[in-house]
């Protein structure tokens, strides 16, 4: 195995590590968006607990997928950045005013300020769109026609993203947050000994997971027709890996129902990273089909050993850090009736202290 492609390998995990960890927060606003009824404001409050802590944390890997990959693939990375231009703008825009918002929202909250609603559908119509776009550029780049037939990038070359299976794939995105939001909140309100939102939480999850299954099947169908090289790719490289996929996605519903929430938190995140590697190996040996391969487009090998050899030392102190992050503040929150019975920790006072 060459270097390049441990690189790449490594890239791709943290990908991964963003779905899971980012895309879940995403999801959660996404839910925040639609609380309606007698429990909305206690739901709202419920995932302002879940995320205050760690609110922008998840965007680290974000920034080291960028930054690995202008350093070790920056052919690829100039190209993506021109064609995905404006839709890259829009999740920018998007992180910006989500992060910005939540904060405000819940300073204005504490003041009983009137622009507290305000701020809050900032922050969930943000985490509805980000990753709308987000699947919208993955889709584009999956499909094999990000760039024109001349392979020079072009940001007016809105085709690739502007079609049936982009649009499925960039729904499809919300609705997989969505349903890793709701499978952790489901967790979460189980320790919290919360049942109502527990039960709640539960059935967003399992709707979630099927219409992310829908969206699925459905850019199944399209993708011999829009993205023909992952297609071929997945029927010869990748079938078996998709076939898992699937599987998970269906002993995940299981365990939901069964109400073995957390063997359905373990198999979500498992699935997730099974559908992102089963679209890595359909698109070998391609970083952008069909024009930039891995090989093409890598830096040199002394550049990417050197980097390679940072990102590993990196996670050495990334991944305790954050596995502190979550265990000091990810602390169980107690049920409204519970709370003042002096059994278990209280929520502080003030949430946006912890951020």
């Amino acid at each position: 195995m060459n270097i390049e492609l441990i690189a790449l390998i490594i890239l791709w995990w943290a990908l991964i590590a963003y779905a899971v960890l980012g895309g879940a927060d995403f999801g959660a606003g996404v839910w925040d968006l639609v609380a309606f009824g007698r429990t909305a404001e206690r739901q709202r409050e419920f995932i302002r607990h879940a995320l205050g802590p760690v609110w922008e944390a998840n965007h680290v890997w974000l920034i080291f997928l960028i930054v690995g990959l202008f350093t070790i693939f920056p052919p690829a990375f100039a190209a993506l950045s021109i064609a995905l231009f404006l839709p890259f703008t829009l999740v920018l825009i998007g992180i910006v005013l989500r992060g910005a918002a939540f904060i405000y929202r819940a300073h204005a909250t504490e003041q009983q300020g009137k622009f507290a609603r305000s701020w809050g559908k900032v922050f969930s119509l943000a985490s509805l769109l980000t990753p709308f776009f987000l699947g919208v550029s993955a889709a584009a780049v999956a499909s094999g026609r990000l760039l024109p037939e001349s392979g020079v990038a072009s940001a007016t070359y809105v085709v690739s993203w502007i079609n049936p299976f982009a649009l499925v794939i960039g729904l499809m995105a919300v609705m997989l947050c969505s349903t890793l939001a709701a499978i952790y909140l489901t967790v979460e309100a189980q320790a919290a000994r919360d049942h109502m939102l527990m039960q709640a939480y539960r059935l967003k999850a399992v709707f979630g997971g099927g219409v992310t299954a829908f969206l699925g099947l459905l850019g199944l169908l399209l993708a011999p027709y829009y993205a023909p090289i992952l297609w071929q790719g997945m029927l010869m490289r990748a079938l078996p890996i998709a076939i898992i996929t699937m599987a998970l996605g269906l002993g995940t519903a299981a365990t939901l129902i069964q109400g073995r929430y957390r063997v359905a938190r373990v198999l979500v995140v498992v699935m997730t990273a099974f559908m992102l590697s089963t679209w890595g190996l359909s698109q070998y040996p391609y970083i952008i089909p069909p024009y930039f391969t891995i090989e093409g487009t890598a830096n040199e090998p002394s550049v990417i050993l050197v980097a390679v050899i940072c990102v590993l030392i990196g996670l050495v102190l990334l991944i305790p850090s954050l596995y502190y992050l979550f265990s000091v503040f990810k602390l169980p929150y107690p049920a409204p009736g519970i709370r003042n019975k002096g059994r278990g920790p209280t929520r502080p006072a003030k949430t946006s202290n912890s951020d």
